[in-house]
């Protein structure tokens, strides 16, 4: 084994994970089975020390948000979650850094959700 006890594994799904948009379901399908894959391997690894989580995200303003949508859909991304708005890469490190650091020592097998206030049950 590389990785020594303590470290940790974060990876990275989505809302869709759980909510798949019909447009989205290769997407979708693919961040389904990493939020399956996270809870298995920190299961499998547990014993030895090594946390995995994974952190979802909801609708995070990045450039291939406009070069895939019409403008219509750009203009309007984001708005119907909880909090009104899309998501910003930085407002995610948070979550990441949690999960990083010995804050989060004793958490594994979570997915922390970053969806605007989607709820993730």
């Amino acid at each position: 084994m590389h990785m020594k006890p303590s470290s940790s594994i974060i990876n990275t799904t989505s809302i869709q994970s759980k909510s798949p948009s019909p447009e989205l379901l290769a997407y979708a399908t693919t961040k389904g089975a990493i939020s399956n894959f996270t809870a298995g391997l920190a299961a499998m690894l547990a014993s030895k020390g090594i946390r995995v989580n994974a952190v979802a995200l909801g609708p995070i303003w990045t450039p291939l948000i406009p070069s895939t949508m019409d403008s219509e859909k750009v203009s309007t991304f984001g708005q119907d979650t909880p909090l009104g708005r899309v998501g910003q890469p930085a407002e995610l490190a948070g979550a990441y850094v949690l999960l990083a650091s010995e804050q989060g020592s004793y958490m594994t097998g979570a997915v922390i959700p970053v969806t605007g206030g989607e709820p993730m049950l």
